[in-house]
C-alpha cells in the first residue's frame, strides 16, 4: 500500500508544469524549517566558532594575472543564487506567455494585490525609519517567500480551493518580479561602465541565439556565464544576470502539438508493426523508432520549460536551503533582545511584514472586487483572501537577502532586521494558516 505525506496526497495526481511547480515549492518549505532550525543552532551552540569560520572562508580563483576572491557566503548570495534568480526568471516567463498571468481577467487580482503588498509596507517602514540609518532597509518588508507561503497553503488541503492557490503563486511571482526590479534599481552602489556594457552585449548575444533558433542549452550557458561575471563587476547585483539570462532562453515548441500527436500516432503504428520476439527483445527499426518518439518528445517542449522542469528540485533542495544555512545563523543575544526588537529597523519589518501585508494586499483585493475591476478566485472568499495575505507576510528568503543588500557592512542592522524577519515571518504564517484552517470554505 502507498503512503503519503500531507503535501504528496493531495497532489498526488500531479503533472502539469503548474502544479510541479507547487510540488516543489512546497518541498522546498519544508526542507527550510529544517535548514533554518540547523542553522540557529549552529550559531547559538559552541558550534558557533566553526560555523562563523565556515561561511567566512575566502575561495580564490586565479587565471594567469587575474583573480577573484569572495567568502563563502559572499558566492552563494552572488553566485548560487543566481541560480534561484533564473528560476524565478523563468516561473515569470510562463506565467505571463501562458499562466496564471497571461489573461487580463484573471491577473489583474493577484497584480493589483501583489503591488498593494510591496508598498504599503515599504511605507510603513519608512514612516518609522525615516531620518535614520536605517531607512535603506525599506524594502525589506515588501517581500514574500513563495516556498513557505506555498506550503501552509497546500497543507491546508481542500480547506482552500485551487484557484485560491493560483492567487497566492500569481501574487508571488509578480512580488519576486518587484524584488527584483527593487534590487537592479535601488540597492546597486557604483556602476562600472565597460563591466555593464559588456554585460549588455552578453544579453544581446543571448537574445539573438533565441531569435536564430538556437534551443540547444549549452550556448545560453557558456554566454550566461559571462552576463553573470560581467553583472558582478558591474555594481549591479549579479543574481539580476539570472533573471535576463531566463528571459532568452526559447519558450515556443518546435513541433505544434497537432503535428506532435500525428507523428506519433503514425510512428506507434509503424512500430506495431514489427513482430514480438520471444525473448522480448526488439527490432532495430523499432530502436529508432523510439528514438524517432524521443525526438519528437524533445521536439513538442520548449528549452525554458525542460531547464525549469529540471531547475525545480536542485533549487528547491541545495540552493535556497545553502542560502538559509548561510544567512539564517543568527547568534541570539536574549540580554538585548528587548532592545533589538523595540529598534526602528525591527518596528519597520515586523510591521511591515505583519500588517503591511494584510492591509496592502487584502485591502487592495477588496477595493479591486468592490470597484468590479476584478473578482474573487473560485471557490474563494474575502475571508480566504484575508488569510492569503497573511501568508504574504512571510518574508524569510527574499527579505533576508535584501536585508544583506541593505546593510551591506553594518552588522548591528543586518542582525536587526534578520532577527525581526524570523519573528515576523513565523507570526505571519502561524495566523494565516489558522485563520484559513477556521475559516469555512466557499465550496
Amino acid at each position: 500500500m502507498k503512503h503519503y505525506a500531507p503535501w504528496e496526497k493531495a497532489f498526488e495526481r500531479i503533472s502539469t508544469p503548474f502544479e510541479n511547480f507547487i510540488h516543489a515549492q512546497t518541498t522546498s518549505g519544508l526542507v527550510l524549517i529544517f535548514v533554518t532550525i540547523l542553522a540557529l543552532l549552529f550559531a547559538n551552540t559552541p558550534l558557533v566558532e566553526f560555523y562563523t569560520h565556515l561561511i567566512h572562508t575566502n575561495i580564490t580563483f586565479n587565471v594567469g594575472d587575474w583573480k577573484i576572491s569572495h567568502s563563502i557566503q559572499h558566492w552563494i548570495n552572488d553566485g548560487l543564487m543566481a541560480i534561484f534568480f533564473f528560476m524565478v526568471g523563468l516561473e515569470i516567463k510562463r506565467e505571463v506567455l501562458i499562466g496564471e498571468l497571461s489573461t487580463l481577467k484573471v491577473a489583474t487580482l493577484p497584480i493589483l494585490s501583489a503591488i498593494g503588498g510591496m508598498v504599503l509596507p515599504a511605507l510603513i517602514y519608512l514612516s518609522i525609519n525615516e531620518g535614520t540609518p536605517s531607512a535603506n532597509g525599506w524594502g525589506i518588508p515588501m517581500a514574500t517567500d513563495i516556498a513557505f507561503a506555498i506550503s501552509a497553503l497546500v497543507l491546508l488541503g481542500n480547506r482552500v480551493s485551487p484557484a485560491l492557490v493560483t492567487f497566492l503563486v500569481a501574487l508571488a511571482i509578480v512580488d519576486d518580479l518587484g524584488a527584483v526590479l527593487v534590487i537592479a534599481l535601488f540597492y546597486t552602489n557604483e556602476i562600472n561602465i565597460l563591466a555593464l556594457f559588456l554585460s549588455g552585449l552578453s544579453f544581446i548575444t543571448m537574445i539573438a541565439l533565441n531569435r536564430f533558433g538556437i534551443r540547444a542549452i549549452l550556448p545560453y550557458f557558456i554566454v550566461g556565464l559571462s552576463l553573470w561575471f560581467f553583472m558582478l563587476e558591474s555594481g549591479i547585483h549579479a543574481t539580476i544576470a539570472g533573471v535576463l539570462a531566463a528571459m532568452t532562453i526559447p519558450s515556443k515548441a518546435k513541433l505544434a502539438p497537432l503535428t506532435f500527436t500525428h507523428s506519433i500516432k503514425n510512428l506507434l503504428d509503424e512500430y506495431d508493426n514489427y513482430p514480438i520476439a520471444t525473448d522480448n527483445t526488439i527490432h532495430d527499426k523499432q530502436k529508432a523508432i523510439l528514438r524517432n518518439i524521443q525526438d519528437k518528445i524533445d521536439a513538442v517542449g520548449s528549452p525554458a520549460t525542460k531547464l525549469e522542469r529540471e531547475l525545480h528540485l536542485p533549487v528547491s533542495l541545495l540552493v535556497i536551503p545553502i542560502f538559509a544555512l548561510c544567512n539564517a545563523g543568527i547568534t541570539i543575544d536574549l540580554s538585548s533582545l528587548d532592545s533589538t526588537l523595540n529598534s526602528p529597523t525591527a518596528l519597520g519589518v515586523i510591521f511591515g511584514l505583519v500588517f503591511g501585508k494584510v492591509l496592502g494586499i487584502a485591502g487592495v483585493a477588496w477595493l479591486a472586487i468592490k470597484l468590479k475591476i476584478a473578482t474573487l478566485p473560485t471557490n474563494s472568499t474575502m475571508k480566504q483572501i484575508f488569510g492569503v495575505a497573511f501568508l504574504g507576510g512571510i518574508g524569510f528568503t527574499m527579505s533576508i537577502f535584501v536585508a544583506d543588500l541593505a546593510f551591506v557592512g553594518n552588522e548591528t542592522l543586518i542582525y536587526q532586521a534578520k532577527i525581526s524577519i524570523l519573528l515576523a515571518s513565523l507570526t505571519s504564517g502561524l495566523i494565516g494558516y489558522f485563520w484559513l484552517k477556521l475559516t469555512p470554505s466557499a465550496a
